[in-house]
């Protein structure tokens, strides 16, 4: 047992230096479900956070590289409509867990003596399913809507595919894919968000009229999911924006980089605030990278 967690983090720490993002992502779920005093329920719903951006991360970029590398920059009808898949359910994903997540501090804080019997583990697997199975639904139609939309184009002047460039190519009306669209932005982005509000007015309020103590606990546990939330929505806002209104006047250069700065940024940015905010994470993972480190001298 002994060499087989060596080999696991002697890879890790491999996996961390070639490949941030992925390194640092799986650094964390490993650390989670190898250590049981971190079998919680906050810390359960951060694996989760953590496999979405994982998800996020690797899911777009073979495509984007194969891209680059090509001599001919373009894609596949298929392989287009796996992408716009890909970064819609990494999206919706991530929101959806954000809100659970606020929903799992605003009990802990606001009701910490019925905590316990409020976050059973039938709850943990109904949110954690709630986290992932609606976006793939919604995603899904979405997809279904859009191919069977008669096409009069095949340009798409964006980094990677997206949903309305494609609806934007169809050769008549598109009422039904707008409407549809507009309806489950609304949710799966508006909702969590209205949820993440909600919780959060509660939580201050109750900091604000505790005790220096409990309200600078609160404080550090929840710095770390504000900061998480701020960071993606500002590349989630940019990106809708820019899909929906004329950018022509931002340099070029400047929109490559936030269209892709909530799929390069979040996957990295999350499990550093994470990793070094919390101390029992920060301890265990410190821990798992010296014996890789140790493993390899």
């Amino acid at each position: 047992m002994a060499s087989q967690a060596s080999t696991v983090s002697a890879d890790i720490s491999q996996t961390f230096v070639s490949e941030p993002e992925t390194g640092a992502n799986v650094l964390l779920i490993v650390v989670i479900c190898v250590n049981r005093s971190l079998h919680e329920p906050m810390y359960l719903f951060l694996c989760s956070l953590f496999v979405n951006e994982l998800y996020g991360s690797s899911g777009l970029f073979p495509f984007l590289l194969v891209q680059i590398l090509s001599d001919i920059h373009t894609v596949s009808a298929p392989l287009c409509f796996l992408q716009v898949f890909s970064v819609y359910t990494y999206g919706s994903v991530e929101f959806t867990n954000l809100a659970v997540m606020s929903y799992d501090r605003y009990l802990a804080i606001c009701y910490p003596l019925h905590y316990n019997t409020h976050m059973t583990y039938n709850m943990i697997v109904v949110l954690i399913a709630a986290i992932w199975f609606p976006p793939f639904f919604a995603v899904f139609v979405t997809i279904s809507l859009s191919l069977s939309l008669q096409l009069c184009g095949n340009i798409i002047n964006k980094v990677y595919c997206d949903n309305y460039s494609i609806v934007k190519l169809a050769c008549y009306d598109t009422t039904v894919n707008n409407v549809y669209e507009l309806i489950a932005t609304f949710v799966t982005v508006c909702v969590p968000l209205s949820v993440f509000f909600f919780t959060y007015m509660r939580i201050l309020r109750v900091c604000f009229s505790g005790c220096k103590q409990s309200r600078q606990k609160a404080l550090n546990t929840c710095t770390p999911h504000l900061a998480s939330l701020i960071n993606f929505s500002f590349g989630v806002f940019f990106e809708i924006l820019q899909s929906r209104f004329n950018m022509s006047g931002v340099p070029n250069t400047l929109r490559i980089f936030l269209s892709l700065y909530f799929l390069t940024c979040q996957p990295l940015f999350s499990p550093m605030m994470y990793g070094l905010n919390m101390s029992k994470i920060y301890i265990l993972c410190k821990d798992l990278l010296l014996a890789g480190v140790r493993n390899n001298l």
